[in-house]
Formats: C-alpha cells, sequence, structure tokens
C-alpha cells in the first residue's frame, strides 16, 4: 500500500453479491477485498444488515489502522438510484424501494461523507480511470451480468445526469412487443440480454445445464463451447438485444468506444461475436459505423473502483 495514501471504503451493491474493498484515493488499488451473498428477496433491513457487516470487516481491517485513513465513503448500487436524496431502488432488490440508504451507511460510518453511485456509473468510472475507457473522451461502458446497467463518459467527463442513473441502458425497450419488465417497462434490453435472461432464454428452448455448471449463464457458455446450438442461440439474441440498444445509443450521443464488463461478458467471443456482427446491421450511420467495442480490463474489481471514483469526483468539485 502507497504510504499515506488516502483511503476511500467502497461497497459494491448488486442482485447477486455485496462487496467492499478499501480503495487507494491516488492509484485505485484494492485493500483487503470482502463480498457476501445478497438477500436479494428479503426484508430491506435484512438486506442493509449485509452492507453493515461488510463495511464493519473493512473497519476492522488491519486493527482498525486503515480506518483511521478513510474520510469518505463510496456506494455504488444496482438501480435505479437518486443521488440527489440518497436512496435505491433496485429493480433486482424489492426490499429496497426510496430505501434512504445514504442516511442508512453515513451512520453506519461514524458520519464518514458518503457518495451514491448508479452500478452502471460506478463502473464507467472505474473504466475511464483504468481501463478500457482510458483516453477516450466519449463511451459507453455497460455491466451485462444479473441486469443490465450503464454509464457515459461525455466530453473527457463521466455524465451521472442530475439524479445519477445516466447512462442505464439496460432499461431502453428493444423490443417493442416484448415481455413486461419489473422495471414497468416492456422488452427492455436487460430482459433479453442479461444473464438470467440467456439461461431462460436457453430454457425454454430445450436446453438443460450439466449438474455441475450450475443452472446460469455461465452454464449456458460452457454448453455453447461444446456446440450446443440452443445455448448459441441464447448468446446470438443476447448479442442481437446488445447491438440494438448500443446502436440507439450511439445515435443519439455519438460514442469513441463501449466497453463491457459483467459476468455474462466473461463469455468472450460468444456474446461478443454476435453483438459485433450485429452492430453492423443496426449502427449503420456514418458516425456510428465501425464503432469500437472492447471487453472491461478491471473485471469483477470494477464497481468498486468505480464507487471510489466516483466519490472522489464528487468530493473534489
Amino acid at each position: 500500500m502507497k504510504s499515506g495514501q488516502a483511503l476511500v471504503a467502497a461497497i459494491d451493491i448488486g442482485g447477486t453479491k455485496i462487496a467492499g474493498a478499501l480503495v487507494g484515493a491516488d492509484d485505485g488499488a484494492l485493500h483487503h477485498r470482502t463480498e457476501r451473498p445478497t438477500p436479494a428477496k428479503a426484508d430491506g433491513e435484512v438486506v442493509l444488515d449485509v452492507v453493515a457487516a461488510v463495511l464493519a470487516e473493512l473497519a476492522a481491517s488491519a486493527g482498525g489502522a486503515h480506518w483511521a485513513r478513510v474520510a469518505l465513503v463510496g456506494l455504488g448500487s444496482a438501480g435505479p438510484v437518486d443521488a440527489v436524496r440518497g436512496t435505491v431502488s433496485p429493480v433486482n432488490i424489492p426490499g429496497w424501494r426510496d430505501f434512504p440508504l445514504v442516511a442508512r451507511v453515513r451512520e453506519l460510518a461514524d458520519g464518514r461523507p458518503v457518495v451514491l453511485t448508479g452500478d452502471g456509473v460506478a463502473m464507467t468510472a472505474a473504466e475511464h480511470w483504468l481501463g478500457a475507457a482510458r483516453g477516450f473522451d466519449n463511451a459507453l461502458c455497460m455491466v451485462v451480468s444479473t441486469g443490465v446497467g450503464g454509464g457515459l463518459v461525455l466530453g473527457g467527463s463521466l455524465y451521472p445526469g442530475p439524479s445519477g442513473n445516466a447512462g442505464h441502458i439496460g432499461h431502453i425497450s428493444v423490443d417493442l412487443d416484448g415481455d413486461p419488465c419489473p422495471c414497468g417497462g416492456r422488452g427492455c434490453l436487460e430482459g433479453l440480454a442479461s444473464g438470467t435472461a440467456i439461461a431462460r432464454h436457453a430454457r425454454a428452448a430445450g436446453w438443460r445445464p450439466d449438474p455441475a455448471d450450475g443452472p446460469g449463464a455461465a452454464a449456458v457458455a460452457a454448453s455453447a463451447r461444446a456446440g450446443d446450438p440452443r445455448a448459441l442461440a441464447a448468446f446470438a439474441r443476447a448479442g442481437q438485444a446488445l447491438a440494438a440498444g448500443i446502436a440507439a445509443t450511439a445515435t443519439l450521443v455519438e460514442l469513441d468506444v463501449v466497453v463491457i464488463g459483467g459476468g455474462v461478458a466473461q463469455a468472450g467471443e460468444l456474446l461478443f461475436g454476435p453483438l459485433r456482427a450485429q452492430l453492423a446491421q443496426y449502427a449503420t450511420l456514418s458516425y456510428v459505423r465501425g464503432l469500437r467495442v472492447c471487453p472491461a480490463e478491471l473485471a469483477t474489481d470494477a464497481g468498486l473502483v468505480g464507487a471510489a471514483a466516483a466519490a472522489l469526483r464528487v468530493a473534489a468539485r
């Protein structure tokens, strides 16, 4: 650890896990990383108890010596979030609706300032600071995992929007007659391209996982690599949906690069192959044709690094 470096206590909250780390304010290095499963279907206070346990573990690291160098807490949460009010209403954590997360975490952190950022914006802040979007002035960064989130860099600066939800590409409609989404919309990108959606589509086509691989998108990927046409079709469908959403976003705001991370992106060319092929069909105007699409570089650490990066940007204003 860089001597004397200030630290940010970063918490990354998703539908599958709640992770935490102490992040170096100068170099973005992670120290004492920890994570616990998210009790996503439980009461909101039960979910908060897990956040509290993660924060307590960070505070106790190195016998509490590191905690003395923490002046700021960064929260990256599944959305939507309301950064102005400090509340969260994650689609995949129903026990949190207008939940006052910032105020509750501030109490847990002994009154330290707490900055809330949507998970997609947090990932974007991380990739623009240290990852695949570094050096680009206009970028869309996406998390494709249990859900689909995203964030924007425009004109060289992170653009979270007034409430902190700008770039939330997972809930734009890419299928006008598609299935209802838990967000209240219909045909949302998340419902076609998330890991949950990929597994659901494959099962509906008759695919069944190897018990050793589990039931999720990673198991579908394993079958796809073995040549299962139903698994391959599920990834092709997800790639097409992502292409449609990315093309629409690029057409609207003009982009230099699209960075895709999250667990589903670990499938590599199973996802990126059909995505790039379909993008050529959707992104046809001169200023979006040939748009660069690449995998994220920070992998599972992006949410934590980004929660810290976004918090540091707010604190520096």
